[in-house]
Order: structure tokens, then sequence, then C-alpha cells
């Protein structure tokens, strides 16, 4: 689980141990569709908990998962509700009354919030809900957070074409401008946005007009685009992009592009 949303797994068990009154809260991580690994706490332990893989469908924690809905028991050691794979580390740690609610994204379980007693007592609704709630409460958070990257992707992709674009026509007005002083400035900005790029260093030597249209290739130009804007026809284009694909090690214009990008080549 992602460093953030670690954060936001600690912070819900530390409300779970508030509001509902037990001694100690904590919470398990899908690895993969069938191993849940103990890895969050709040509250006292003994460790015995720390780094422990359950499987789905064994003990609490499993059935929730292979359920999909809350579960309580009042006596972990005792009920015949759940397998007993883990009554030695659950003894070890002294916890009787359990409850364990899934965190559910995109119909399926990420992780596990339980909450434990120390006495077999019954563990009543409100307690349950208290659970619930939280688990709730991280899924909605996991939803936000992944589509603030997925926005912060977005901003990034938009100001890397846009970038690229800059690049593009800075080449372009490189080659046509009659003044040889502009034109090197001109291309020292060109530098400058390749250096922006943190993969700048390569050992991929390209021509400039090698380089012209790969940078024009990563902006969806056609092969007859490309041959307007820089002045040269279709065929020497075709020629230009096959050498770049050969130097990069591609198989298409898109890897060509992806590879220059990676690569250093493209801002």
């Amino acid at each position: 689980m992602p460093e953030p949303l670690s954060g936001i797994v600690t912070e819900a068990l530390r409300r779970v141990r508030r509001s509902s009154g037990v001694p100690l809260a904590f919470a398990g991580v899908l690895s993969g569709p069938s191993n849940l690994r103990l890895q969050h706490f709040a509250g006292s332990t003994v460790g015995a908990l720390n780094g422990v893989s359950v499987d789905v469908g064994h003990g609490l924690g499993g059935k929730v998962v292979s359920l999909n809905r809350p579960m309580v028991v009042d006596d972990y050691l005792r009920t015949p509700r759940i397998t007993h794979r883990y009554n030695t580390i659950i003894e070890r740690e002294g916890l009787r009354a359990m409850m364990a609610a899934p965190v559910i994204v995109d119909r399926t379980p990420v992780a596990v919030l339980y909450g434990a007693l120390h006495t077999p007592d019954p563990i009543g609704g409100r307690m349950l809900d208290v659970l619930a709630m939280e688990a709730r409460s991280v899924e909605h958070e996991i939803v936000a957070s992944r589509a603030r990257l997925e926005h912060a992707a977005q901003d990034e992709a938009e100001m890397r074409d846009r970038m690229t674009a800059a690049y593009a026509r800075l080449r372009s007005l490189a080659d046509t401008v009659d003044d040889a002083r502009l034109a090197d400035e001109l291309a020292a900005i060109t530098e400058v946005l390749i250096a922006a790029n943190p993969a700048a260093q390569t050992q991929v030597d390209l021509t400039g007009r090698e380089q012209d249209v790969i940078s024009l290739a990563a902006l969806g130009y056609s092969n007859a685009r490309i041959a307007e804007t820089l002045g040269v026809t279709v065929y020497t284009v075709k020629g230009y992009m096959k050498d770049a694909m050969r130097k990069l090690g591609a198989s298409s214009r898109l890897e060509a592009v992806v590879t220059a990008r990676s690569a250093g080549l493209l801002p």
C-alpha cells in the first residue's frame, strides 16, 4: 500500500479505538487475490500479529474478505463461524472478542479493518457501526486519492505535450531564421527544454532532422504534416523516421516516441 494510504488506514484505526473503546485496532492489506497481510496497528500489541499473512477464507479477516461484509465473533477462540488456523497467534496477543470490516474499492476487497477486545464480551452494534463507518471512510479516501493521482498525471501529460510542441516549433524556427545569432539562441532554448527531462542522459545520437521528425511525431503529426512543417518530402520524412527508429531500437512510431522521451531526447 502506498505511503499516503498507509497513513489513511492508520488514522482510521486510531478513530476506531477512540470511538469504539476497543484496546486494539489493526488492519490487513490484500497483497494478492488470496493473501491478507496484517501490518497496521493502533493500541497495545505483543507483536505476534505484525506481518502475519492471512489466507482468504480463513480466520476472521479471511472470512470477511470472502463474504465481502463485516462480521463479529464474541470469542475468536471458540466460535464455530470461522476456521481456527490462527488461534495460536490470537492467544499470544490475548484477544477474544473481535470484529472486522472489509475495505472494498471497485467491488474488490483491498483491506480489512479489525477491532478486538481482551475478553469474550459481546461486541455491540454501535461498535461494529464505528468500524464499518471507518472502512467506508478509507474506501472514499482511496478513491479520492486515485482521482487526485489521475488528475495530476493528466496535468503532467498535458504539460509534457505543450513542452514538446514548443520544442518542435523552436527547432523549426531555428532552421528557418536567417539571423545566425537568433538561430543559436533558439537552439539553446531547445537544449534547456531537453535538460528539464530527468532522463536527459542518453547514449542515443539522433541527427537534428531525426530529432525534428520524432518531436513532431510526438505531437501526433502524420508523415505528410511533418513533411509540410519541415519543408521536405514525405519520403524524406519516412527515411528520417526509419533511421531514428533503428537507433532507438523501436518497431513503431509510437515506440520511437516513447523511447525517445524515456531517453531524454524529448521534453
